[in-house]
């Protein structure tokens, strides 16, 4: 009987936790794309520790695309509370480099009194789901990245017995 594979749904809600919080958090979220990979080598390397068969790079994948997904998801509930915040350091930046510059566009500051950084929910959802196909296969990647470093080996086949059904088949020539 052969032993099945572990499931990949808890290494990937794990990977894809840790990823998806390093890239919510500002300061951190610079480094996205490689929280992303880290967090699929991580689901990667849970699911190769629990597994009793070797894996495949396509296993890697897939719980790399999962991983993805989870962390496009929880990176995106982080960014709601911290969007105010980011709005306000916008809207700072733009104040000074309006005092400052000798020649701003026309409506410049109808854009700022009207919250022109202002996020509408439509677009948070676009944003989530080009974060989740940017994340997924930065996690496929990172899966696969994972399974090639930390996944079980196949074991060698035994050539003896190759060599035996090899010789039967001449012999009957």
């Amino acid at each position: 009987m052969e032993n099945p594979k572990p499931g990949m749904f808890v290494p990937a809600l794990i990977g894809g936790a840790v990823a998806g919080v390093l890239s919510g958090i500002p300061l951190l979220n610079c480094l996205c794309c490689l929280w992303i990979i880290g967090g699929a080598m991580l689901a990667s390397y849970i699911l190769s520790k629990n597994s009793l068969v070797a894996l495949t790079a396509g296993d890697g994948a897939i719980v790399g695309i999962f991983t993805g997904i989870v962390a496009a998801v929880i990176d995106a509930i982080i960014s709601i509370p911290l969007a105010a915040i980011n709005r306000e350091f916008i809207m700072s930046i733009m104040e000074k480099i309006g005092e400052y510059a000798d020649e701003m566009p026309a409506g410049w500051e109808t854009w700022l009194e009207g919250g022109g950084a202002a996020t509408t929910f439509s677009m948070q959802m676009i944003g989530l789901l080009i974060s989740a196909v940017v994340f997924a296969v930065l996690g496929a990647l990172g899966g696969i990245i994972g399974i090639s470093l930390f996944g079980k080996k196949a074991p060698p086949q035994d050539k003896g017995a190759t060599d035996v059904v090899k010789d039967a088949d001449n012999s009957k020539s």
